[in-house]
């Protein structure tokens, strides 16, 4: 090839072939077949397999369940789960924004959820702008709730029969909806917050997301309804120490009363005392409180009082009855004075 074949670019294998030449063949080349991936396991397959190792645990996305197969042993507690969205946290001023109920019978014997599951999950305009803040914690605007009203036939068929309403933190919920829906101060309630003792069960924290998570589920959290079955997954599961479900421990706790004790006139010094005792201090009254969950636990805090707070001085001190019929709501319970 000469140089300015070269640098035309020709190369020789498009030259004409010389008379008599034998023309210059290229070696052919194999088509090596390109290797071939192993085919994926399915993503359950996978999770499966990641979950038997110990260095690892997998979270699977929460499926709501509407229909509960178990067979029921004994009688039916009907029970509402709810949960709602406000424009804040002030009571006295905020409005809902979302309310969301399930609808479940719970085994007496079992403390399962049986047969079908009714749902009810409905907008409100609250009549004042939804902040940004609300916004962005629950994904509802201003237009998705604009001109929406909860459906009032709709939850009092619900709440009709109903044994018991169990919300997550009702001493938030409960004044909401009795504000908005009167008939809801009918009915006894439970908290599956407050009525669940999370810690001695081995759980170290008592928010949803992290009991949804200690189950091995993830879920969209802060929309009423998605919340709620997170709630009822939760509840259905057995408690790791008692061994029963959280839906049979709140049963069992709504049938028995509760004590809010105030230490009333209790001496300063002694704050740090009471303090550490969980005692908490309410600014409007200028007293500390407790909650306890039985006669028992009263009466074992009346000594400590005494002896502790009082110096075994005589002093009087406020006691709170509370049953479920009350217990959450912004109502006084059976008030009565004890001489210690």
């Amino acid at each position: 090839m000469t140089d300015s074949q070269l640098q035309l670019g020709f190369d020789t294998a498009d030259m004409p072939v010389a008379l008599g030449a034998k023309p210059k063949t290229r070696p052919k080349s194999r088509s090596v077949p390109a290797p071939q991936a192993a085919p994926l396991p399915d993503a359950e397959t996978m999770a499966a397999a990641l979950a038997r190792h110990p260095d690892y645990r997998v979270l699977r996305r929460l499926i709501p369940v509407h229909h509960f197969d178990q067979t029921p042993q004994g009688s039916l507690i009907r029970v509402l789960v709810l949960d709602t969205e406000t424009t804040g946290l002030d009571q006295s001023r905020d409005k809902i924004i979302e309310l969301a109920m399930l609808q479940v019978d719970v085994d007496a014997a079992t403390g399962l959820p049986v047969g079908d599951v009714a749902v009810y999950d409905g907008l409100e305009d609250p009549g004042i702008p939804i902040s940004s803040e609300i916004h962005a914690i629950t994904g509802i605007s201003n237009e998705m709730v604009r001109g929406h009203r909860l459906d009032e036939a709709r939850i009092a068929a619900m709440l009709q029969g109903a044994d018991l309403v169990i919300a997550h933190n009702a001493g938030f919920d409960r004044p909401f909806c009795e504000a908005r829906i009167a008939a809801f101060a009918q009915l006894p309630w439970g908290c599956s917050f407050a009525d669940i003792d999370w810690k001695k069960e081995g759980h170290g924290s008592s928010k949803l997301e992290y009991l949804a998570m200690e189950k091995g589920w993830f879920y969209e959290a802060h929309r009423a309804e998605v919340d709620c079955h997170a709630l009822l997954a939760v509840l259905g599961e057995k408690l790791p120490t008692s061994s029963r479900t959280g839906l049979a421990q709140l049963i069992a706790a709504s049938r028995l009363p509760s004590y809010r004790l105030q230490a009333t006139s209790a001496p300063f010094d002694a704050k740090d005392l009471l303090k550490a005792r969980a005692y908490r201090w309410n600014a409007e009254q200028k007293v500390w409180h407790t909650r306890l969950d039985s006669e028992a636990q009263l009466t074992a805090e009346l000594e400590w009082l005494k002896s502790a707070v009082y110096g075994n001085r005589p002093a009087r001190v406020q006691v709170e009855k509370l049953d479920a019929a009350v217990k959450y709501s912004s109502r006084a319970g059976e008030l009565s004075n004890r001489q210690i």
